[in-house]
């Protein structure tokens, strides 16, 4: 069976104890994944999700790989290097 079928966030959940070890942890990747925490307490399941959900987009992290400015690949000339 696969994991994500098994759990519905796709992990195990936490014990209490492992969630009071590392609770601002915890939080904080909430709100950076928008993926939620489950935690087991006394036979329940109970889960940590964002009020508000966190869009796909929003999880992206901003790199910076060109080492110009954009404007000037639009005006690159390449008619030299091209051979039909």
């Amino acid at each position: 069976m696969e994991p994500h079928t098994r759990y519905p966030t796709g992990r195990p959940p936490l014990s209490a104890s492992e969630v009071r070890r590392d609770i601002y942890r915890l939080l904080d990747q909430v709100l950076q994944t928008g993926q939620p925490v489950e935690i087991l307490r006394k036979g329940k399941r109970l889960r940590i999700v964002p009020a508000e959900p966190v869009g796909r987009l929003d999880r992206l992290v901003s790199r910076s790989y060109l080492a110009v400015e954009p404007e000037a690949l639009v005006h690159l000339d390449w008619s030299g290097e091209w051979r039909p």
